[in-house]
Parts: structure tokens; sequence; C-alpha cells
């Protein structure tokens, strides 16, 4: 099937893009969406304009759309977007990266529905502890970019997702019901090699901002290197 990938540049979104292409699925185009608020019911927010360089890694295209990010509103927008593509008769479905989103993941499958196209969501329901070790076992280099949960402090931005750092989320987990996955919000990531990237991506500055229980990893300069 001809995909058109729901892409945000974190995790879930990427592992779901990838797992569609090893399915024998064409990824054609990934879709951006840019919310003019932070506080997105559908969207992720942190450093999404950098998917342009995750594109040019993976050589897929990439469109970037602005979004009013008010609730409901947003899923209005991104219906007509899909109904753009659906009549030009580019796509047979939508990748999305849902876990337990209902709220996401049923209004995605509305829009489907309603253009009669697939909605590909293999992370719906999925173990959170051994869809994390697969992200790390597969090779996918996963930066936290942003925090906003007790227990997750700013030494968390930056890092990647790894053993240590996934045995800290269980932790936290168990003392203060973090999601492992950071699928209540508690953290956002911004991938930077995986197995679908030709090149990998290097930051080379970045600062972060720091409020009260919050703080975001500012990518402020980005180059693509070949892979050796």
């Amino acid at each position: 099937m001809r995909m058109l990938s729901l892409f945000s540049g974190g995790k879930d979104s990427l592992f779901a893009t990838y797992l569609a292409m090893r399915e024998g699925h064409e990824v054609v185009c990934l879709l951006s969406l840019e919310s003019e608020r932070d506080d997105s019911y559908m969207f992720h927010v942190p450093n999404i304009s950098l998917t342009s360089f995750q594109a040019k890694a993976m050589g897929i295209a990439l469109v970037r759309k602005s979004v009013k990010g008010e609730k409901e509103k947003e899923v209005e927008e991104l219906h007509h977007i899909i109904g753009e593509f659906v009549k030009n008769k580019e796509i047979d479905g939508i990748i999305t990266g849902a876990i337990e989103s209902n709220y996401q993941r049923e209004r995605i499958q509305k829009i489907a529905d309603h253009y009669g196209i697939f909605h590909y969501a293999p992370l719906w329901k999925t173990d959170t502890n051994e869809y994390m070790k697969s992200l790390i076992k597969n090779g996918f280099k996963v930066i936290i970019v942003s925090v906003s949960a007790l227990g997750l402090d700013e030494s968390f931005l930056g890092r990647i997702i790894d053993e240590e750092i996934l045995e800290k989320l269980k932790l936290l987990n168990k003392k203060y019901g973090v999601h492992i996955a950071g699928e209540g919000g508690e953290y956002e990531t911004f991938v930077t090699d995986a197995p679908i990237f030709k090149k990998r991506l290097i930051i080379e500055k970045s600062r972060k901002i720091i409020k009260n229980l919050n703080g975001t990893l500012v990518i402020e300069s980005i180059i693509l290197e070949d892979k050796s």
C-alpha cells in the first residue's frame, strides 16, 4: 500500500513508519503538522520543524502544514489535509504511532473510514516495555527533548534512551506513575538515527529551557552525516 505517515520526528511515529516499511508498504510521504499552540491534543510539538532533516535522511518526501492546535478544530484541519491526498489518489492509508491515546486513534480512524483508506497503527496497545527494548535493539537513537513530570529533571534532556535510561524510567513508573513510553506527555523525543536512515543526524548546537517541572531541549543546529 502507498502510505502517508503522520510524522512528528519522535520515536513512536518513526518506529511505526519503520514497521510499515519492513512489512512492505511504500511510504510515499511524511506529513508533519505544526501546531500554533504548545498544548495540542493531537500533535507532538518539540522540534517539529526539524523533521525535514529526518526526511532527507530517509529520502522520503515531507509535507509540512500548520494547524491551529485547538481541540477538535485541528482534527477538522487534518481531515481536510488527508482529503487532498486522497482526492489526488496519492495514498491508500495513514500510519500513526498511537499507543494508548483513544482520543488520537479514534479521530484518525474516523478520517480513514470516511475516505475508505487503511489506518495502520502497529503500536496500538503494544507491550510498552517490549517496545522500548525494541527501539534500543534495532538501533534507534532516541533523544529526550522535553520533560514535564515529577522525577524527570533536566539531566534527562539530551540523553539517548538506552538500557540505563530505560531502567530509570521503569523506576519512575513505579515511584510516580511515569509512563515508560511517555504516552501521557511526561517526555517527548527526537530521533537522530534509525535503520531506515541513509544518513545520521548530528546535533551541533542545542540549549535547555527550564521552567518549574518542565524542560525543553531546543535544537539549534543539525547536520547530516554519512553512515560508514
